[in-house]
């Protein structure tokens, strides 16, 4: 994507200076700022401080992160100690451990001299092919947006509204919601945007940031919103991003996805997950059960940054002082729920057998494993 008329991916590796290049998100909308990572704790703070977010983004960071520790030191405990270290950033988001699976897996077969190549090699890997999965999760998304304009006016535009960001800047590229509507609006079919405001983080602003700068037409509203205007008849479609799915189809998403999926089904609307295939948890069936939330500081609650009178950036406190603040950053929708699953495969009902049908060779490995 492209920012101020310069493409951009969200991290990109520098040959001159043997590093990883970030776009740090914790400035944006307001900020642009490039950040460069040198050593595994620079990794595990851009991940846990959500410098990166979001599912496929932490997973190619934690891939990095694991070629440069590999850099260091090439030993399997080396090769441990980097798994260790990164996986405890973030818990919820399953690509951040199936990346640093796949790395460990792949690396411990080669011989310890090449592996620091090996691992390069293959971060590049993961980054490109997060890169091709989101291009064509657009692809499919693009076909249902074109079947709902098709039962609209001439010119009417397909209201879409979106919780979080699961835009380019949480992926490598494309993203994974905002995929569909970019090659929607490339392709001249006019869309309209509701975005999330998406407490405590504010993540929505960053959608509304990337689709302006996409030209794509928009409007930020509070979280709260959104089932006013599906009562309304003002929401042809919900489209949200993900960060762990069960083999089930249950969908753990930024909190508040739950309650936008249970105004949709009330309100007849169309509720879709993008769905990398990554981010499918084939060892968990029940995701209200299973899967781990991740509590995140109160600060985040209690405080919110934004663009200050004269210009500068800061923190402001809404609470009161001495309020107890709770703060769990993901909720699960049952996947009786959700309309359907956009994958890099096409599309396919929230279930064991809708997810099994695009993936058998997924399935069957899991199942055996």
């Amino acid at each position: 994507m492209k920012v101020n008329g310069t493409p951009y991916r969200s991290l990109w590796w520098d040959d001159a200076q043997s590093a990883l290049k970030i776009i740090d998100q914790r400035w944006l909308p307001h900020e642009f700022r490039i950040e460069q990572l040198d050593t595994v704790d620079d990794y595990c703070q851009a991940i846990k401080g959500m410098h990166v977010r979001g599912a496929p983004l932490i997973g190619a960071t934690a891939a990095y992160g694991m070629a440069l520790a590999t850099r260091i030191d090439p030993s399997d405990e080396s090769l441990d100690r980097a798994w260790d270290v990164l996986h405890e950033t973030r818990p919820t988001a399953i690509n951040l451990r199936w990346a640093l699976d796949r790395c460990r897996a792949a690396l411990r077969k080669t011989p310890e001299a090449n592996r620091p190549e090996t691992a390069l090699k293959l971060a590049h890997e993961i980054a490109d092919e997060d890169v091709e999965i989101n291009r064509r999760i657009g692809l499919h998304g693009l076909d249902i947006i074109k079947k709902i304009a098709a039962g609209k006016p001439e010119g009417e535009p397909v209201r879409l509204l979106t919780h979080c960001n699961a835009g380019w800047i949480a992926t490598v590229d494309w993203g994974t919601a905002t995929s569909p509507m970019y090659q929607a609006h490339d392709v001249g079919l006019p869309i309209h945007v509701w975005v999330d405001e998406t407490r405590p983080r504010n993540q929505g602003a960053l959608t509304a940031w990337e689709l302006g700068s996409h030209g794509i037409s928009h409007t930020y509203i509070t979280d709260n919103a959104g089932g006013h205007l599906m009562q309304h008849g003002l929401v042809d479609m919900v489209i949200v991003g993900t960060d762990r799915t069960t083999r089930s189809g249950d969908v753990c998403n930024k909190i508040g996805t739950y309650l936008k999926a249970l105004a949709a089904r009330d309100n007849g609307v169309p509720f879709y997950v993008a769905l990398p295939s990554p981010t499918i948890d084939w060892t968990v069936s029940n995701g209200v059960a299973e899967i781990p939330i991740e509590e995140r500081s109160g600060d985040e609650i209690s405080h919110i940054q934004g663009s200050l009178a004269d210009g500068s950036i800061g923190l402001v406190q809404v609470t009161p002082e001495g309020s107890k603040v709770g703060n769990p950053a993901f909720d699960v929708t049952p996947s009786r729920l959700v309309t359907g699953l956009i994958t890099e495969r096409g599309v396919c009902d929230a279930s064991a057998e809708g997810l099994a049908s695009l993936f058998p060779d997924l399935a069957t490995a899991a199942a055996q494993a």
